[in-house]
């Protein structure tokens, strides 16, 4: 069996600072690699930006810099945010990079050699914020402006020379290839909307631009830019090292086993990029999944709105993990939703101060008061220990499962689940009235550590932090934490020393 795996964020357009999006982008990414590592993965996980484009020229003028000036600046702050959300990426690719102009002057060499690229000449609506073109059935009339009906972004009439790819051609490929891999679009909705549009015809792609000069030289004729789709799509074979497939991360990561992507981008993943590559004569990745969008109010996030949520304003007022963990657990995952600080501020008092935080500190309380924080040796499991003990040996698969078809709803429903199991066992099992019976006490005291090391593992992917501090009580390290130990009933050794902790998570004041 293959254990390696390759998973991608977006890159990210570093027009403006970051924003809600991308964090959680890069968030529900960060959750799958982590699971995927702790299940014995060898995880390359990607994320960077997008640096090409009449979009960066015009920005970059705007703030009176070059643009690769400019463009060193705004990735920075991208770089930063990795280490800000506590991402576990291997890698940062930026396509400002000598590897990636090679990879791109590669693809473009190979196509236009098979004969997929044309010159012609291009008119048409393009969106400058979208970096895409449109059709006329695409683009309405809003206070008097024409603009995207997708994005609502405005849109100019363009005309000029180009360079086209044969996507005409791709079609009934396309389709046939989405019914061989039914699984390559994900959730199945948005596959739906792909089906729809390349069914409805697909045009040829113009894949170069004349009018601005900030992006990668088409090899064969230096007056043209690579438009930036056929740019932007190749750096996740460029973090790989391509055109060198010889080399051990080609080998071993590509194809990718997740493009993970906001919805609005799902056509130049689910469409353009798969007619690049299997015109190219390369593998297309395993799976495209296209996610809702973090709404501000009801509205997508957008810098002319101004109504732009900070990640790190979140991250600054409640903290980290309870970020992580809120749009992991309360976002219904493919579809929108949105921060609500009423929601979060329950989310942290009522699963993570009450139910998680709380069920560690009466635990190791009570550990410490009776038991000298000894792992106490369990006898004589009754059926209230095994069935909560066994709750994660019979639904391990399924967990595996939820993560595999990206179902992270289902799998954050079981730990909540379980958290609530396990205060109610301890409430239950009154081991505070057991000190005349230190058989059943050990029993209890030792099923509750369990618990409690079993959820903690589960909660790694989510809030890794909070979970590496609850961890710590049985000296385990990230290096330590696999997914199959939660189906041992008995892995504490007795007669182990365990570790307090200070509290996990502070109960925020609703007034605050």
């Amino acid at each position: 069996m293959n254990k390696n795996y390759y998973i991608t964020t977006p890159i990210y357009y570093p027009s403006a600072k970051p924003h809600m999006g991308h964090a959680y982008s890069s968030i529900v990414a960060d959750f799958f690699a982590r699971f995927k590592r702790i299940n014995g993965y060898k995880v390359f996980f990607l994320t960077g930006t997008d640096e090409h484009g009449l979009k960066i020229q015009r920005a970059a003028e705007k703030n009176k810099k070059k643009p690769l000036e400019f463009c060193d600046e705004i990735s920075q702050t991208f770089k930063e945010l990795s280490k800000t959300l506590n991402l576990s990426n291997n890698e940062f690719i930026r396509t400002t990079e000598l590897r990636h102009h090679e990879s791109v002057k590669k693809l473009w060499n190979i196509l236009e050699k098979k004969g997929e690229i044309y010159l012609s000449q291009y008119s048409g609506w393009y969106s400058v914020s979208d970096e895409a073109f449109y059709s006329d059935e695409e683009i309405e009339n809003k206070n008097g402006t024409k603009v995207s009906k997708s994005s609502g972004s405005l849109v100019e009439w363009v005309e000029e020379e180009s360079y086209f790819f044969k996507l005409s051609n791709w079609q009934e490929k396309l389709l046939k290839f989405y019914e061989k891999n039914p699984n390559f679009i994900l959730p199945k909705s948005r596959k739906n909307e792909v089906v729809s549009f390349v069914k409805s015809g697909l045009k040829d792609l113009s894949v170069s631009r004349k009018s601005f000069s900030w992006g990668i030289q088409v090899p064969t004729n230096k007056d043209h830019v690579i438009y930036v789709w056929l740019d932007a799509l190749t750096n996740y074979i460029s973090a790989l090292n391509y055109p060198d497939t010889d080399n051990n991360l080609y080998k071993n990561y590509w194809p990718a086993d997740l493009h993970m992507i906001g919805k609005d981008i799902l056509r130049f993943h689910a469409v353009y990029w798969p007619a690049f590559l299997l015109a190219a004569d390369l593998p297309t990745p395993k799976r495209v999944y296209g996610h809702g969008w973090i709404l501000s109010g009801e509205e997508k996030m957008s810098k002319s709105k101004g109504n732009i949520l900070d990640p790190l304003e979140i991250i600054n007022d409640y903290g980290l993990d309870q970020l992580r963990y809120y749009l992991l657990k309360e976002v219904s995952f493919g579809n929108d939703g949105n921060i609500s600080k009423e929601k979060l501020i329950s989310c942290i008092n009522s699963d993570l101060a009450n139910n998680f935080g709380n069920l560690c500190q009466r635990v190791l309380s009570f550990t410490e008061k009776n038991l000298s924080l000894i792992v106490p040796n369990p006898e004589n499991f009754n059926n209230d220990d095994l069935k909560i003990l066994n709750n994660f040996t019979n639904n391990y698969n399924e967990l595996i499962e939820f993560v595999d078809n990206q179902n992270i709803n289902s799998y954050m429903n079981f730990i909540v689940d379980q958290m609530f199991n396990g205060n109610k066992y301890f409430n239950d099992q009154e081991p505070w009235k057991k000190k005349n019976n230190q058989k059943r006490l050990n029993t209890i005291i030792y099923t509750s550590l369990e618990l409690i090391r079993k959820i903690s593992i589960l909660l790694y992917p989510v809030i890794p932090n909070a979970s590496l501090k609850a961890l710590n009580i049985f000296n385990i390290k990230e290096k330590m934490i696999n997914i199959e130990t939660i189906t041992n009933n008995k892995f504490l050794n007795p007669g182990e020393k365990i570790n307090k902790i200070n509290i996990l998570f502070n109960k925020v004041d609703s007034n605050d």
